[in-house]
């Protein structure tokens, strides 16, 4: 079901409220694997299984925890809370962030967020802080909490010409 977004204006009453869950999405070697070869951490914990199964105490590689973050940014647009009449938005900041379970290879992750606060910066301009948890399907513990912050930038409506005579 498509839902319209909400305006900057809405946002204002949704704080403190979950703004949405996204679907699952599966942590796989492969995707394990680019991550690594992205930001050359290649630890043998991540990377491999082999050794994962004969040293690791979870016996299986496990996303690296940047990874786990990282996923939030993608999977908060399914979410579709943001704002009607965007123009940008931009990371601005993490002020917490756990990292609580780790996320063994082929398990799968959501994401839940909560709109911690909204600041108006400039005319048009917003700073919003987001609780994020990323779920592991079937576990209890989150794989992690995170507060991020986000600069949003409202687009600025044109003004009318007027028709000329």
């Amino acid at each position: 079901m498509d839902r319209r977004p909400p305006t900057f204006d809405e946002l204002k009453s949704m704080i403190g409220h979950e703004l949405g869950v996204s679907g699952w999405t599966i942590v796989d070697q492969s995707r394990i694997d680019q991550f690594a070869d992205c930001t050359g951490d290649r630890q043998w914990l991540h990377t491999d299984p082999e050794r994962a199964r004969r040293e690791s105490p979870l016996r299986v590689t496990i996303a690296h925890g940047y990874l786990t973050l990282s996923i939030v940014g993608a999977l908060c647009h399914e979410l579709g809370a943001i704002p009607e009449n965007t123009q940008a938005a931009f990371n601005y900041g993490l002020d917490e962030v756990r990292f609580l379970a780790p996320v063994r290879v082929g398990s799968r992750v959501r994401l839940r967020a909560t709109l911690l606060s909204m600041e108006d910066k400039a005319p048009g301009q917003y700073l919003m802080k987001f609780l994020n948890t990323i779920d592991i399907e079937g576990e209890e513990t989150p794989a992690l909490t995170a507060e991020t912050l986000v600069m949003f930038y409202e687009r600025r409506r044109k003004p009318r010409r007027r028709p000329s005579s």
